[in-house]
């Protein structure tokens, strides 16, 4: 009888880790894009992180500059009113809200009409390179790394 509770709970962890995995990969969205990156289909959650904070929390998952340049440039971006829609070349689509930034001071702008989501690639020994968009396109930039960004993680 101890055999068979032992062997029953061993059934059923694996089984809630064979779900917790499904789950993971459920939660991102295959693009069609030539790199094979899978985006997240939502932002994390916390708010605005610093680059430090982002790198640290997520490491490989942030995207890097050429992943969100390619996300950039293959997709169909569409404005939504309060983000953009951006459709890959293969017709899912993933929503990045314009949940604004963070200043280094400490102070919020651009809640609703601007969106800003950190690379992991640093820009010189003080910056480092995100994708930012308003209702009048999509960009790339760099900004101080004390700021706040959004982060939006990917998978190989």
């Amino acid at each position: 009888m101890k055999k068979l509770f032992i062997f029953g709970m061993m059934c059923l962890m694996a089984l809630s880790m064979q779900a917790q995995t499904t789950s993971d990969i459920d939660d991102y969205v295959d693009l069609g894009l030539p790199s094979g990156t899978l985006w997240k289909d939502k932002n994390e959650e916390g708010g605005f992180y610093t680059y430090e904070q982002a790198v640290n929390k997520f490491g490989d998952k942030l995207p890097t500059k050429e992943q969100l340049e390619e996300l950039k440039n293959k997709c169909t971006w569409s404005w939504t009113g309060s983000g953009y829609k951006v459709t890959g070349p293969n017709g899912n689509s993933i929503v990045l809200p314009a949940a604004g930034y963070r200043y280094c001071s400490g102070s919020v702008g651009g809640v609703g009409s601007d969106g800003y989501f950190w690379s992991s690639t640093p820009y010189g020994s003080e910056g480092a390179w995100y994708l930012c968009f308003h209702s009048g396109g999509v960009n790339m930039g760099s900004a101080y790394r004390c700021g706040g960004l959004s982060v939006r993680l990917v998978q190989d």
